[in-house]
Order: structure tokens, then sequence, then C-alpha cells
């Protein structure tokens, strides 16, 4: 029994010195590979929130570099920031650098067809959803909107009064996932009016209002607690939002389910098939909107990121 207790340590000591100094032994990497969950290998290898205008251009070139396609000779990617001062709480470091990042990344607005299911970064916008994902402040809150006629608006108004005002944190930030009915808020006018999309509202909406700011923009932003200034009900419009740092992320399903529907209903002036039909729609989503591949799949990639979900 001595000598089959003893061969093991010799064993253990020939092959010990097999592994150089500067080489870690075969314990400490399986120790070192259990400390690293398959979530942080992943953020591990995406950028970092850039700091600052000078980094927000290099992400710019990491955007390009990472999958945009192509453009045509002239086309240009739109402005993406909302018209408008800047609604950000001064205090909000964090959120007024994502904002400015995401204002200069661009976004491929000019396909001609776009697949069912996407299977490559250049035919959605990775660079300004790695941003978001990777966003150093908080806290951060994913909302999953389906309802055009829902308080949908209002209820992220709420949130971010709440969470700025209340709580005082003025780094809140909040992204909708925006699907089902409430995409066709995500189109501008000239696609409402091209594909009659007041009728896939079922007549709730006449022509796209939800993009249009009321006179309580402004008002003086100063003051807060104006019942009829920028942060009440007055203003709960998409451009108020993003003008307060909110995130507006159009599902790229709820685009081809759409596109599909228009078609079904005879509502396709052009009579082109579906996959051209949905990335005309898509080149008409409003400036600042982020396109992914999908809401519903998407949310967990924000929950994985920290953020909390609300419906």
């Amino acid at each position: 029994m001595g000598k089959m207790l003893g061969a093991p340590r010799c064993i253990w000591r020939m092959r010990r010195r097999r592994y150089p100094a500067t080489m870690a032994k075969p314990a400490a990497l399986a120790q070192d590979v259990k400390k690293q969950t398959m979530r942080e290998r992943v953020v591990s290898q995406r950028q970092p929130l850039v700091p600052g205008r000078r980094d927000a251009l290099r992400a710019i070139g990491i955007g390009l570099a990472i999958g945009a396609a192509p453009r045509p000779a002239g086309a240009v990617s739109p402005p993406q920031a909302p018209p408008g001062p800047s609604l950000v709480p001064a205090e909000a470091h964090h959120l007024a650098r994502l904002t400015a990042t995401l204002a200069e990344l661009p976004r491929r607005r000019d396909f001609t067809t776009v697949p069912m299911i996407l299977n490559d970064r250049a035919q959605w916008d990775h660079a300004a959803l790695e941003a978001v994902l990777t966003y150093a402040g908080g806290p951060k809150q994913s909302w999953d909107h389906t309802d055009i006629g829902g308080p949908w608006l209002n209820l992220m108004r709420n949130a971010l009064n709440t969470q700025i005002w209340s709580f005082r944190h003025p780094d809140f930030l909040t992204v909708s996932c925006t699907h089902g009915s409430a995409n066709l808020a995500l189109y501008d006018q000239a696609a409402w009016d091209k594909y009659q999309l007041a009728k896939l509202t079922g007549d709730k909406f006449k022509s796209n209002t939800l993009i249009i700011e009321t006179p309580a923009a402004s008002a003086d932003a100063a003051n807060y607690e104006d019942p009829t200034g920028a942060f009440s009900s007055a203003d709960s419009s998409i451009p108020a939002l993003m003008r307060r740092g909110v995130v507006f992320m159009s599902c790229h399903n709820a685009i081809w389910e759409q596109a599909d529907t228009l078609i079904k209903r005879d509502q396709n002036p052009d009579h082109v098939a579906v996959d051209v039909l949905a990335a005309d729609l898509t080149n008409h989503l409003i400036p600042g909107v982020v396109l992914i591949p999908g809401a519903v799949g998407t949310l967990p990639e924000l929950q994985q990121a920290g953020f909390h979900y609300a419906r």
C-alpha cells in the first residue's frame, strides 16, 4: 500500500517539472476559468463606453469596421440627435457621453432588401447597441413596449422623473424595446402616408402625432415642477424623451411582420416583395432610433448587462 501511495507523488513530481516557472499549473488554470463566467467573457470582448468626443469619433470607426456595408455613392447617414436642446441633467455625465456617442454613430438606412432573420451585424445598428449594452452609468431600465395606444411614453416619463429627482439618480438610462403596434410610432410621417399606417392602428391615430413635440417643449427646463412644462404629461413625445436620453430600439421582426401585413392588406403601392418593403420601412425609421434584430431576443442581452425589465 505504501508503494501504491508513493507512486502518484513521484509521477506528479515528474509531471510538474514539465511546466516552466512562467507557465500556470493546470489546477490554477482550471480555477481561473471557473472564476470567469460566460457573461464576463462576452462583456470583456465589448468596447468600453467611450469617455469623450475623441473616443466617440474612434467608436465611429469601430462601427464601420465591424460590419457596416458599403453605401451607394452619395448616401449619408442622417443626423441622429433629436432637434432642440438637450434635457439631460447637468449632473448626468455618463448619460451625456452616451447620448453624444449615439448621436455620432451612423445608422445604415439605405437598404434595398433585408432577410427575415438578421444574421450579420451589418444588418442592424450593432455599434449603437453595443454602446448601450456597455453603458457605465445607472440605474438602467429596459421597457417591453407593444401597444402604440397605451401609456408607454408617459410611463417612461414618470420613471425618469422619479429616478432623477426623487432618488437622485441623474444617470438613469431608459431603453424602449419597441415592437408590435408601438413600433409604428418609430416610422416617419412619409412612411405613414405612403403605406397608410394609420389603418394598422385601428384608426386610433390619423398620423404619427407621437413624433411631434408639443408647446411644452419650449418651457423653462429649470422649472421641473411646472405642471405644463417639459417634464410634465404635456410633453411625453418621442423627441422630448430622446432629448432626455431615452433610447428607442426598433424591432426588425416587427418591421418584417408589418411589411407582410401591408402586402396582405394591399397597402403596397410599389407592389414589391416583403423583403423589399421591410427594407423601405427600415429606411424610414426616425433619426435616433437603434435598429435591433428583435425586441424579445434583445431584452435578455439588456438584462445580462444590468438593465431592469419593465412592461
